[in-house]
């Protein structure tokens, strides 16, 4: 099946967050269309405020290098934007805890197992094991409107990754390490690292992708309303 054959609705059910991948790059022509057809997702007065980083080959080695010997030697992060993403609270803290127990229970990682979950993190800057890794941010100077825009782009980048028939784990853990990125790829401190796409063609024998989580019921989080 191509891309072109794939809908709208097949590429919303069928991606996932993939952490785990083959070892095998994505073709130069294969990229090129996703990434153009990314580029065409919506924004404010169609400034398309979105700045896309990818890292291949000696790039991404030299990136996953650098994030894993600041996290083992337990460097401090030092994100553009503050990581806390709120506290989670009632039924929101439970979706995230289930999301975790499903995706722990899968790679058989028990709940006290300190250390094989410290090892799981360290995963993220492996990047798991994916030949590509994409940073996305923005102007410094743009505010929320603005990222709104770069979020829709994302949402649009993943959409087309899964038609092509291409894994990809979304990292707000690539935002950590903002400066490094600015630095291979030669930019100004005025751009900034919102998050990070690690991607690939998915391998199937690890076990963290055996993981599927589902989606609340449509009436908890929708509200439809005609008259007053």
């Amino acid at each position: 099946m191509t891309a072109d054959a794939v809908s709208l609705a097949d590429a919303m059910r069928q991606r996932r967050s993939v952490r785990g991948f083959q070892d095998r790059q994505v073709p130069e022509d294969v990229l090129e269309q996703v990434f153009s057809l990314a580029q065409l997702a919506p924004s404010n007065c169609n400034i398309q405020p979105w700045k896309v980083f990818v890292a291949s080959g000696e790039a991404r080695d030299e990136l996953r290098r650098r994030m894993v010997e600041k996290v083992a030697a337990g460097i401090p992060i030092e994100p553009d934007f503050e990581p806390n993403a709120g506290t989670f609270n009632g039924v929101y803290r439970q979706r995230q805890i289930d999301c975790a127990v499903e995706l722990y229970n899968n790679m058989g990682i028990a709940r006290d197992d300190k250390p094989a979950r410290q090892r799981a993190q360290l995963r993220n800057f492996e990047l798991f094991d994916a030949p590509h890794v994409v940073f996305i941010g923005m102007e410094r100077s743009f505010g929320t409107t603005v990222a709104m825009d770069v979020g829709m782009y994302i949402q649009s980048l993943m959409l087309a990754m899964t038609a092509h028939g291409i894994g990809c784990c979304a990292q707000g853990s690539m935002r950590y390490y903002p400066n490094d990125v600015r630095d291979v790829f030669g930019e100004p401190d005025s751009t900034v690292i919102m998050v990070g796409i690690s991607f690939g063609y998915e391998d199937e024998t690890v076990a963290a992708n055996r993981t599927r989580v589902g989606r609340i019921p449509l009436a908890d989080s929708v509200t439809f309303k005609q008259r007053l």
